[in-house]
């Protein structure tokens, strides 16, 4: 840990007031404002609060008490998983046990165990891997495909953009892959200009397709969801 105040007073934000992080050297201006909107974020601490891996399940709760996303028996994939957070808020609403697990996470990175959940660690792009989410699932084709995904940053605006949505397209393609008839693709996009060509494919395949911006997803970002339901295989 780099040496300073970089923690800030530690106080608790449940008293209303605002912590401030001082940047410490070592610390980039970018992983300070990081820092301080995690310490004022009372999703960060209600996510704590409640045993969830992240903050982002929150916006997978507010997404389905929405739009009815979620429901008994369902067969779920999740595209980069990691940390876990989504799984964790679909596996009780739609039954996955460990005797019957109805959901695979996927994600090239580690993650801990979650009841119900069949997590592998792979990348979602490699050319076997619709067949090993479908072997998962006991042979059975997806009902809901998740993607919280978000490609790294590299701070070039139009770059990252256009890498984002590129990550955006290869979730669609995969979702097209593996689900089965009426199926539902959430995916996590950023406004930007580009997203015609992914709601033209969407539009394509899906009966219906909707913008949503879960309260959860701070309001200064440029981050929305998109909901297509009724894939038409």
């Amino acid at each position: 840990m780099a040496k300073g105040t970089g923690q800030g007073s530690g106080r608790s934000t449940e008293s209303g007031l605002k912590v401030r992080v001082k940047t410490s050297k070592g610390r980039k201006i970018g992983s300070t404002l990081w820092l301080q909107r995690q310490l004022n974020d009372p999703y960060v601490a209600k996510a704590r609060a409640e045993g969830y891996r992240s903050r982002a399940a929150f916006k997978l709760i507010e997404l389905n008490d929405r739009y009815k996303l979620l429901r008994k028996g369902q067969r779920i994939v999740d595209l980069g998983a990691a940390p876990g957070g989504w799984c964790q808020v679909a596996a009780p609403i739609v039954g996955s046990t460990v005797e019957n697990p109805l959901i695979v996470g996927i994600d090239y990175l580690e993650m801990d165990p979650i009841d119900g959940v069949i997590l592998l660690q792979k990348d979602f792009n490699d050319e076997d891997a619709p067949a090993a989410l479908i072997a998962a699932l006991g042979g059975h084709k997806a009902d809901l495909v998740l993607s919280d995904m978000a490609a790294p940053t590299t701070g070039h605006r139009a770059t990252d953009h256009i890498r984002i949505m590129a990550l955006v397209e290869l979730a669609a393609d995969f979702a097209i892959q593996v689900l089965a008839p009426g199926g539902v693709f959430v995916t996590k996009v950023f406004q930007g200009g580009t997203e015609h060509e992914l709601l033209g494919l969407l539009k394509r395949h899906f009966s219906t397709t909707m913008h949503a911006k879960p309260p959860a997803s701070r309001a200064g970002s440029a981050e929305t969801y998109l909901v297509a339901k009724g894939f038409k295989g």
